[in-house]
């Protein structure tokens, strides 16, 4: 037996769920969904490209052998056809042989396909401990920045909770200002406006929206500190996030809140992009 060196490369992108795709030498494709198998118990989200290089023999031998009752056959039935159809002289010719269909028998050696199959899942599995290791370190890295963008979200709240109730005294004075100038003639509607006024500032309170989203901060923050896969549910957690962050945004009708919103779905659109690198 040739010896045989295998090459296996993993190749590893954000993708929301698990997609893997393996590439192997000809006549090996019986072994890729046993492959796809081990992939699964080291990677549970990501775009998977496996790239498989084997370098010696690694197909069995072929050999080409002749027919030869089917050539014989032939043979004599193109000699019949020349004692009927022509003269002595027209002779049949190795090239006219050759060319005969179905006379060339393709034969295949015994394959070793065991010593292949234990050379190729040693080979995915060094590589599948390599990728972890690596997209575990990556993981420390990212959950350092999301850290740090989850503390500048939870100061942007903070500082929300602090303006928050004078959103709705700021507004109704704002309304009642305009208000008082258009009733001076208008005496008869002045209730009525007076209490819409009332129920509009009572739907500008943002406290609710802010409550949730800090319990949405929390769990993330409790997330971070998991050891099992997180990453769909941080996703989702930075969506309900975004979801209050809007509601605030429409909300409130204050300079400052709006310009905290702003901040917000900045850090929540970095954080966003982070989570997709995040099992």
């Amino acid at each position: 037996m040739d010896q045989v060196r295998l090459i296996t490369e993993i190749r590893s992108v954000n993708h929301r769920f698990l997609d893997i795709v393996v590439r192997l030498p000809m006549g090996w494709l019986a072994f890729e969904e046993e492959m796809k198998r081990v992939v699964k118990k080291y990677v549970n989200r990501g775009r998977i490209d496996i790239f498989v290089t084997a370098e010696g023999k690694t197909t069995p031998e072929r050999q080409v052998m002749v027919d030869w009752n089917l050539l014989d056959g032939y043979v004599q039935a193109a000699k019949q056809i020349q004692e009927r159809y022509t003269s002595p002289e027209d002779q049949l010719h190795l090239s006219d042989l050759v060319r005969l269909p179905d006379i060339w028998l393709l034969t295949e050696g015994k394959w070793d396909q065991d010593l292949y199959h234990s050379l190729l899942m040693t080979s995915l599995k060094k590589a599948c401990k390599a990728l972890k290791e690596m997209r575990e370190a990556e993981g420390q890295h990212l959950a350092q920045d999301l850290r740090r963008r989850v503390n500048r979200l939870i100061q942007i709240i903070t500082e929300m909770e602090l303006i928050a109730p004078s959103v709705t005294e700021q507004l109704e004075k704002r309304l009642y200002h305009k208000l008082d100038e258009w009733l001076q003639n208008n005496k008869e509607v002045a209730d009525r406006i007076l209490a819409e006024i009332a129920i509009f500032a009572d739907r500008s309170d943002i406290t609710e929206e802010l409550i949730r989203l800090k319990s949405h901060v929390n769990q993330f923050c409790q997330c971070l500190q998991a050891t099992e896969p997180v990453g769909r549910r941080l996703d989702f957690l930075i969506q309900e996030m975004n979801r209050e962050i809007n509601t605030i945004g429409s909300k409130s009708n204050h300079p400052e809140i709006s310009r905290q919103v702003v901040d917000a779905k900045s850090e929540l659109e970095k954080m966003k992009e982070q989570v997709q690198n995040i099992e």
